[in-house]
C-alpha cells in the first residue's frame, strides 16, 4: 500500500491503472529512442493532467479549463479580451464564452466594456475570483511538489534544463 503523500497515493487507483496501460505500451522493444522519448513525455503529461483534473474537481469543484482561464486572468489583472483568452488557452471562442459565463454567474470574474471597441469586453477576476484562484494555485503547487518528490532535486533541475533545450530546439523551424 502506498503511503499518504507518495506519488502512488496521489495518483489514485484509476490513474495507476492507466499508468499500466499507457502510451508507451504501444511500442516495440526495437523502437527508436525519439519515439520512446515522445511517448514517455506524452504518458507523463497525461498522468499528471489526470491527477490534477481529479484533484481540482474533488477539492474545489473546478475543471482544469476553468483553472487555466483563471490563471490567465491572474497573470493579467488589467483583464483580457475574449479573443485573447481564446488564443492563450488554444480553444474556441465558444469554449471561453461558456466558461466565462459560468464564472460570471458565480461572481469569480467580471466583464467590463472596452470604450474603444463596443463589440469587445475585458474579462477580469473579481476579488472573490482572485482569492479562490490563489487558494487553488497554492494547493496545485503542493500537489505538484509531492508528485515530483520522488525525483531528486538535482535530477528535477537537470530534467527542467533538458526539456528547455528540447523546447528551444522545437521552436526553430526545421525541414521535413
Amino acid at each position: 500500500m502506498a503511503n499518504r503523500g507518495s506519488p502512488a497515493s496521489l495518483m489514485g487507483d484509476a490513474a495507476i491503472g492507466r499508468a499500466r496501460l499507457d502510451q508507451e505500451t504501444r511500442i516495440r522493444d526495437d523502437a527508436h529512442d525519439a519515439l520512446r522519448l515522445w511517448l514517455r513525455l506524452l504518458t507523463c503529461t497525461s498522468l499528471i493532467q489526470s491527477i490534477i483534473r481529479t484533484r481540482l474537481r474533488e477539492s474545489f469543484e473546478c475543471t482544469l479549463p476553468r483553472f487555466d482561464l483563471m490563471a490567465q486572468l491572474d497573470r493579467h489583472p488589467e483583464g483580457l479580451k475574449m479573443g485573447e483568452l481564446s488564443r492563450r488557452l488554444m480553444v474556441t471562442g465558444g469554449n471561453v464564452t461558456g466558461i466565462t459565463d459560468q464564472l460570471v454567474q458565480e461572481g469569480l470574474v467580471a466583464r467590463d466594456s472596452v470604450p474603444s471597441d463596443r463589440r469587445a469586453c475585458l474579462v477580469k477576476l473579481t476579488p472573490a475570483g482572485r482569492k479562490a484562484f490563489l487558494r487553488m494555485a497554492q494547493e496545485l503547487e503542493q500537489w505538484l511538489i509531492r508528485l515530483f518528490s520522488h525525483v531528486p532535486d538535482g535530477d528535477r533541475k537537470r530534467l527542467h534544463a533538458l526539456l528547455g533545450e528540447l523546447k528551444i530546439g522545437l521552436a526553430v523551424p526545421r525541414k521535413r
